[in-house]
């Protein structure tokens, strides 16, 4: 009893492990490792000025909610509470500020303006968010034609018109986002038509909530809370006409789109995470949750940034949707924001509006966020050697930034250097492009070794049948009785009741083969774990400890033969201790010979290909759990239905010993920490 008592303590304390802290991003910048880590990075965007409305000599901004830069230089601001658009020049100088203008002979003005645009001629269009319009004025503020609230079968009853954002494209289409409204982006014509809603968000409920409203009364679904999508906060569009959009919703998998004319998201999201900002909860600090989404702008190259307004960050990507930077963040110092509501780019800087300290922040690129702007840009236009170049020297200036590795990567993929790129691939943790440089590097080694991989195979097929023979003749002779105690676990793979019974009443079971079979599994499982191929192969390597496989694999293995054999006591049961350990031990054989050549596979296979891998994991999976389902029978001469129910009971109890196990180690605990202070106090007063 002492024994089995030790062999359970020493079990838990395999299972007790200290976590290692993630590391706190704070306010200092920072990018995102492909294990979801915050990495620290050097600036990419610093402080370049920060401009209120009195250094323009205009009185004070007040509650100012959007901006918008032209290509031609021109900067508006919506300047809300004042009921004002402010227009600046390129060196941010006051150009022009419309507040009024004359209507039909008669002098009208703006009303809490909430959103600005202009187009290619200088025309500037208005979200007149209190007078329920859109407002088209000229470059020097004169009306040219006023949108009013649309009237259309297309909207549902009670629909209120409150324009509050607004972009228009090539063909003088306009999207306009409209508070409360959940059907998506209005789309009005070049003649100020209504023609619909496009890109609306998805509903997302629970669930329970929907169980609940099919099987409730009309009276019952009528209260209770409606299913319906989230609106659209704010939108931009590229060069393409195509619309980026944001939405403010917490927790959400697509906080950001790239709709095409049609509406249809296409936004990429091949980086190591989707484009929503920070990544979960970050640790360390006082504001929780994930990132909020108030603005989004397009920038050169496909490039693309977003405003959190939880947190005051501004995220960049590429068009693949990886994480390039990020940049500022709440507080009183004055790089930092109070509330900020949206962005623009003028030429490579980044402008923020600032609603609570009523200011304008105007940011520019450092060296580091440069050469990455350079490097991004080179490559969409087809500069591999300039992007190479560009991203090297962002290597040099943070080695841990991965995806300057792809960077480098694709340029080295489109020059032809297959084996090259792939060694940056996987620098880069980008095992999609991994993939698609190895199966060209695996085909040009094909092509050039052609008859070495043919005589390799047909001198592998030849020594297997060889070995087949000479087992043969070996098993006619007297093989059986020489090595009848290593036969037995390979004979139970293929006839396990046969198998498991000479094992048991037979005695052609070994407790130390069963050992062996266990190390076996240990050493395979570490194999696999560490030199697996890269496309299948995500654990983190600077995480992996072999002694881990002692917790995940060695103590289940004695927890459920310990719990195996208590409950079977109580049940019945014919199985010795002994004869459990055997029966679970060959039952693990075939995950040991499936591993060590699914390692082998895994190393010379694409993304595209790993589904016969995970088929191998599938296959060991299934045929380990039926060999232990026939091998308990057997030891225990169970029916099969009492087999089953003492299985699923094992586990239970295995849970038990556990819950057990911790409880008693913290009260172990609390009873040290208890006799410490006592002796700490007895200390103190002598």
């Amino acid at each position: 009893m002492k024994r089995w008592t030790a062999l359970i303590l020493m079990m838990l304390l395999l299972v007790s492990g200290i976590a290692a802290a993630p590391v706190s991003a704070g306010n200092s910048p920072y990018n995102y490792s492909f294990w979801g880590t915050p990495v620290p990075a050097p600036e990419a965007y610093a402080l370049e000025r920060v401009l209120y409305g009195n250094d323009w000599s205009i009185g004070p901004l007040s509650s100012p909610q959007d901006i918008y830069a032209g290509k031609d230089g021109r900067i508006y601001i919506a300047d809300t509470g004042n009921n004002r658009i402010i227009v600046l020049n390129r060196n941010l100088q006051v150009d022009g500020v419309f507040t009024d203008f004359q209507n039909a002979g008669q002098k009208d003005s703006l009303s809490q303006p909430q959103g600005v645009f202009a187009d290619p001629d200088g025309h500037v269009y208005i979200a007149d968010t209190d007078n329920r319009r859109i407002v088209e004025l000229d470059r020097s503020g004169k009306l040219v034609r006023i949108i009013n609230e649309p009237k259309s079968t297309l909207l549902r009853p009670g629909f209120q018109y409150l324009p509050v954002k607004l972009a228009i494209d090539k063909a003088k289409r306009m999207y306009v986002i409209s508070q409360g409204s959940y059907e998506g982006i209005m789309e009005f014509d070049a003649d100020g038509g209504f023609n619909g809603f496009i890109g609306t968000n998805r509903v997302k409920f629970s669930p329970v909530d929907l169980f609940w409203k099919r099987i409730s009364t009309k009276a019952q679904r009528e209260q209770m809370q409606q299913f319906i999508p989230i609106e659209f906060n704010n939108l931009d569009l590229d060069d393409n006409g195509f619309i980026y959009t944001s939405t403010s919703e917490e927790d959400s998998d697509q906080p950001l789109k790239h709709l095409n004319p049609s509406g249809v998201d296409i936004l990429r999201s091949k980086g190591y995470f989707a484009p929503k900002g920070d990544v979960g909860n970050l640790e360390g600090g006082s504001v929780t949750g994930s990132s909020i989404f108030v603005d989004v702008i397009a920038d050169q190259g496909g490039m693309y940034s977003a405003l959190d307004s939880k947190r005051g960050r501004i995220f960049t990507y590429d068009k693949d949707g990886n994480l390039l930077y990020e940049f500022g963040g709440l507080g009183s110092q004055q790089e930092n924001f109070r509330t900020p509501v949206a962005i623009g780019m003028l030429g490579d800087r980044m402008l923020v509006v600032d609603k609570d300290n009523n200011r304008l922040a105007v940011f520019a690129p450092t060296t580091y966020g440069s050469l990455i702007r350079s490097a991004v840009t080179e490559l969409s236009e087809g500069r591999t050697e300039q992007s190479t170049a560009a991203w090297r020297k962002v290597l040099q200036l943070n080695s841990n930034f991965d995806v300057a590795y792809i960077g480098i990567g694709k340029s080295l993929l489109k020059q032809g250097d297959n084996r090259e790129a792939m060694t940056y691939f996987k620098l880069g943790n980008s095992r999609e492009y991994y993939s698609e440089a190895f199966k060209r590097y695996r085909k040009e080694v094909v092509f050039e070794h052609f008859g070495g991989i043919v005589l390799v195979i047909a001198m592998t097929i030849a020594v297997v049948i060889s070995a087949v023979k000479l087992a043969n003749r070996k098993k006619k002779g007297q093989f059986y009785s020489e090595f009848g105690i290593i036969r037995n676990p390979f004979y139970t793979l293929v006839h396990p009741f046969n198998g498991f019974w000479e094992m048991k009443y037979e005695r052609k079971g070994r407790l130390s083969v069963a050992g062996v079979i266990v190390g076996l599994l240990v050493i395979a499982t570490i194999v696999k774990r560490q030199l697996g191929g890269f496309v299948i192969n995500l654990n983190n390597p600077e995480q992996l400890n072999s002694l881990d496989e002692l917790k995940y694999i060695v103590l289940p293995f004695l927890l459920w033969c310990v719990a195996n054999w208590s409950l079977t006591t109580l049940m019945d049961g014919e199985g010795k201790f002994s004869e459990i350990v055997i029966a679970t031990a060959y039952s693990l054989l075939p995950l040991v010979l499936i591993y060590f050549p699914q390692v082998l596979y895994s190393n010379v296979i694409t993304a595209d290909e790993s589904s016969f891998y995970y088929l191998l994991n599938a296959i060991a999976m299934i045929w380990f759990v039926w060999l232990l389902f026939t091998g308990t029978m057997t030891v225990h001469q169970y029916t099969a239905g009492k087999t089953i129910a003492t299985m699923l009971l094992t586990l239970v109890v295995m849970g038990i010993i556990i819950f057990l196990g911790v409880l008693f180690f913290s009260m172990l605990q609390q009873m040290i920490n208890f006799v410490g202070s006592i002796y700490k106090e007895i200390s103190f007063r002598m």
